[in-house]
């Protein structure tokens, strides 16, 4: 079993807050890494809700957790039962009264939307949010091109071949299309979903355009803006922000899209080996979303992120603030022998970039010059979790 970082994350939110809420879409590992966290602390409770004899025990919810004051209770696909967080307010309050004030409920949900309102809404002040992204470049070990193939859903990584890993993400598409997106209430042929989905996969990092892809789909544009907010919702894309710097410049204001993860993306394409993969034209644009992904996956909490793009094409891929406003410029090169492109250097400068990075393929970590360093993905991740 890969040992998952963000298990000791958690854990130390459970002791500082009453409640967490995991989130994450499905298969990404949130049972996986509960059931661990139950192991370690013998006095917990675990109940899924799509379980029908689990979900029965809290008709009576409020009795019920009366019962297990004194215990860590962890709710697996909790928004499937909306009326249980104003149970859960009283609850939590109940157990601060008694001098507990932190590790009451732990709170796992795959519709990260739905869960976010129910929980804002009735949880505020008492809860702390955590998401649960897939297996970055740190867990999976040194074969960056097997995970940037499969993507990072366990099932996907660690299956026995490619062949096996590609049929698994194809169900997993087909699951959501099936079944979880029209739960989420987007009403939608699936057909028309999986090619919006497939057309953002050609598209990766691509400036939004809404008004092109609803002439390709033949819909309205709002309804192209409802598809991509109920896909960024679900944790399924990643919408990436311009920053907007005081330069003079003309800047480009759309934000970019990915779909976040790499495998899923190349089985939308149909990519099921690496060579296919590197003989496709979005393989430099698929290696910047897997970079982008998996550095935003362990860069310090509270960190604002963001491209940075001019009209004259000055461009920064991924700009990191960082908590304490230190800004870091990222371009992203799917190349072992990196060059410092002009647009990189001249952007870097407007926005004033204090640490200045270009990730490369290759193995090694060295200068360029003018404040660049060339670095591997992973060692500009460990960089990151030691600012955290």
């Amino acid at each position: 079993m890969i040992k998952r970082r963000h298990k000791a994350l958690v854990r130390r939110d459970l002791a500082t807050f009453p409640s967490v809420v995991l989130l994450g879409p499905r298969q990404v590992g949130k049972t996986t890494l509960a059931r661990e966290i139950a192991n370690d602390d013998p006095d917990s409770l675990y109940l899924d809700l799509e379980d029908p004899g689990d979900a029965a025990r809290l008709l009576d919810a409020r009795s019920y957790l009366d019962l297990q004051r004194h215990r860590l209770v962890i709710l697996d696909e909790v928004q499937r039962m909306p009326d249980l967080f104003r149970v859960l307010r009283g609850q939590i309050d109940e157990r601060r009264r008694d001098g507990r004030p932190s590790g009451h409920f732990l709170l796992l949900g795959s519709a990260s939307g739905a869960l976010l309102r129910q929980s804002a809404e009735s949880l505020a002040g008492r809860v702390a949010y955590h998401e649960l992204p897939g297996l970055d470049a740190l867990e999976t070990g040194p074969d960056l091109n097997r995970s940037w193939l499969r993507g990072g859903f366990p099932d996907s990584v660690t299956a026995a071949s490619d062949e096996i890993s590609m049929r698994w993400r194809a169900s997993f598409i087909r699951t959501y299309l099936e079944r979880d997106l029209p739960q989420s209430g987007l009403r939608a042929p699936a057909e028309t979903l999986r090619r919006f989905w497939t057309m953002l996969s050609h598209r990766q990092g691509a400036a939004f355009n809404a008004a092109e892809l609803a002439r390709s789909l033949g819909i309205a544009v709002p309804t192209v803006n409802r598809y991509a907010d109920t896909l960024v919702d679900m944790m399924l894309l990643r919408r990436l922000p311009p920053y907007f710097a005081n330069v003079g410049k003309r800047l480009i204001k759309a934000p970019r899209l990915f779909v976040r993860d790499s495998g899923v993306a190349h089985a939308l394409l149909n990519l099921g080996s690496l060579h296919d993969l590197l003989g496709h034209p979005v393989a430099g644009a698929s290696w910047e979303g897997f970079v982008v992904e998996n550095l935003m996956g362990v860069a310090p909490r509270d960190t604002d992120v963001f491209f940075y793009r001019t009209r004259a094409g000055a461009e920064i891929d991924l700009l990191l603030l960082l908590p304490g406003q230190e800004l870091w410029a990222v371009e992203v090169k799917r190349s072992a022998t990196p060059r410092i492109p002009r647009g990189f250097r001249i952007a870097a400068g407007d926005v004033d970039a204090s640490r200045r990075f270009i990730v490369h393929s290759g193995d090694d970590t060295y200068p360029l010059g003018d404040g660049v360093l060339a670095v591997t993905l992973p060692a500009l991740m460990k960089r990151l979790i030691g600012t955290g």
